[in-house]
C-alpha cells in the first residue's frame, strides 16, 4: 500500500481526463464537422474520411489541458509547448526595451517553436502586473528562423513582478498562423502559468531572461506551458544534457 506524499488536490485523487476545447476553437471544429457531414451526404466518402481527419485535428489543435504550474518565488516557466530550439544573447525587441521595458541590455533569449501539432495556449512565466502589451503586424516567415523575431507577426508582453523584476516573452507567428489573439489587457494582475494568448496554426514564443539567470533548459528539449522551468531568477548555473 503506497502512501502519498503529497498532492494538491483533496484525497490525492489524479486521473487522466481528455482536454477540453477552448472555446476560440469550438467554432472552426463546428465549420469542420459541418463540411465533414456534408461530404458523407453527398456519398464522397473518401472526402469525407479526409475531412474527418482535418476535423479530429482542429479539435486537437485547440485541445486546453490542465497544467499543474509548480511553485516557487523565483522560477520562470515555459510560455508555450514545443522544442526549445535557440538559445542566444541577443538586444531586447525595442518595442519593450528602454527604462519602461526590459532595458537596453543584451538578453539570453530562449525560443520555443511550436508545430502545428503542439497545444497552442500561450501562458505567462511568471506572475505580476501586465505592463506592456504590444501587438506588431508583419510576415509570416518560418518561425523557426531568427529574423521572424524582427519581421514575423508579433505580439509582445512585459509582466513586472512584485519585487520589480520584469519578464519579457513574444508570440511570434509562423509559416501557417495568421492571427495571434490575447485573452489579457495591460493593467492585469497575473498568476504563474496564466492562459494569456493563442496563435493560429504553428508559430514560437520567445523569453527574454533578466541578468543573472541562465537557461535551467537545453537545446532540443521539450517543454509544457505552465509546467516546465524555464530559469530560475538569479539562478546562473550551467547544466548539460545527453540527447539519447
Amino acid at each position: 500500500m503506497s502512501n502519498i506524499i503529497s498532492s494538491n488536490r483533496p484525497g490525492g485523487g489524479i486521473k487522466w481526463h481528455w482536454p477540453s476545447i477552448h472555446p476560440e476553437g469550438r467554432k472552426f471544429l463546428l465549420i469542420a464537422g459541418i463540411v465533414t457531414l456534408c461530404f458523407w451526404l453527398l456519398g464522397w466518402e473518401i472526402v469525407g474520411w479526409l475531412m474527418l481527419g482535418v476535423t479530429l485535428w482542429v479539435g486537437a489543435f485547440f485541445r486546453d489541458p490542465v497544467r499543474v504550474t509548480p511553485a516557487g518565488s523565483d522560477v520562470i516557466i515555459a510560455p508555450a509547448d514545443g522544442l526549445v530550439t535557440q538559445i542566444a544573447e541577443v538586444p531586447p525587441p525595442p518595442e519593450i526595451s528602454g527604462p519602461d521595458g526590459l532595458g537596453a541590455a543584451p538578453m539570453l533569449r530562449v525560443s520555443i517553436f511550436m508545430s502545428v501539432f503542439d497545444v497552442h495556449i500561450n501562458r505567462t512565466p511568471v506572475a505580476g502586473t501586465l505592463r506592456k502589451l504590444v501587438y506588431i503586424p508583419g510576415k509570416f516567415l518560418n518561425a523557426d528562423l531568427d529574423k521572424a523575431s524582427e519581421e514575423n507577426e508579433r505580439q509582445h508582453f512585459v509582466v513586472e513582478r512584485t519585487d520589480g523584476v520584469r519578464i519579457g516573452f513574444t508570440q511570434i507567428a509562423g509559416l501557417v498562423a495568421r492571427r495571434i489573439m490575447p485573452f489579457v489587457t495591460m493593467g492585469n494582475e497575473l498568476t504563474t502559468g496564466q492562459r494569456v494568448g493563442l496563435i493560429r496554426f504553428g508559430s514560437r514564443v520567445d523569453v527574454y531572461l533578466p541578468a543573472g539567470t541562465t537557461p535551467q533548459v537545453l537545446l532540443g528539449q521539450r517543454t509544457l506551458a505552465g509546467e516546465t522551468v524555464v530559469a530560475r531568477i538569479g539562478v546562473a548555473e550551467t547544466i548539460d544534457g545527453i540527447g539519447q
